[in-house]
């Protein structure tokens, strides 16, 4: 399992010296280290995998519920099986002017692609982060991809979805919540047409794992109404 955050399009911007840029550093992935991460992956003969593919759930006779399976992924001798996520690809307020997209939208072509903000301030449309950007490797290579396989893009909400501020806390505030939200619908089917799978990352950004439970179900609840 790689795991990556969002992407990185301009160093100088990221790395200026400001009180986000060590943070960057620790975190973060510039495109130029992705690119290199996924050709040299590539080289060794890692392919791309769903989660799913690894195990799936089934129902359970003994029990009545469910339980789960292992798959079974058919590759070549050589080869190794792995899975690909991206956390937090919210594009954060805190994110605007330090080099990185802007938002993910549905591109001319269909797919999923990125705006993102230039020097000039005018917006281009791209591959401004991980997603386009593997996209086209797995183009060139498609033997990267097993069954047509991408990554599990997970998300929180407090900030709104792929860029766009859709949370409750932005009624007023963003005078296109409603639009936004509908583009986010869009952009999601679009995501999953592609191949991509869907996750939360929870609502605020909380540890699960050492919140209480009643503070984890509150959490958790707030990302099935405002962004499941």
């Amino acid at each position: 399992h790689v795991f990556f955050h969002t992407l990185i399009m301009d160093n100088k911007k990221a790395f200026d010296g400001d009180s986000r840029q060590n943070g960057y550093n620790d975190v973060m992935t510039t495109k130029s280290e992705f690119e290199k991460m996924m050709q040299s992956m590539y080289d060794k003969g890692y392919v791309l995998v769903r989660i799913h593919d690894v195990a799936y759930e089934v129902d359970d006779p003994e029990t009545g519920g469910k339980k789960m399976v292992w798959g079974d992924i058919m590759l070549p001798p050589g080869k190794t099986a792995f899975v690909l996520s991206q956390d937090d690809v919210n594009y954060y307020e805190y994110m605007n002017g330090d080099g990185f997209a802007k938002d993910i939208i549905v591109g001319p072509n269909g797919k999923p692609m990125n705006e993102m903000v230039m020097e000039d301030g005018s917006v281009s449309v791209g591959a401004y982060d991980l997603i386009p950007i593997l996209d086209e490797f797995i183009e060139k290579h498609p033997d990267f991809s097993y069954r047509g396989a991408k990554g599990i893009i997970a998300v929180t909400g407090y900030n709104g979805v792929f860029g766009y501020r859709t949370d409750p806390s932005y009624e007023g505030k963003n005078p296109n919540i409603e639009a936004d939200r509908q583009k986010v619908r869009e952009v999601a089917q679009c995501l999953r047409d592609d191949g991509w799978e869907l996750a939360s990352h929870s609502w605020g950004h909380r540890n699960y794992g050492k919140i209480p439970f009643a503070e984890l179900e509150a959490d958790n609840q707030k990302w099935q109404d405002y962004v499941g």
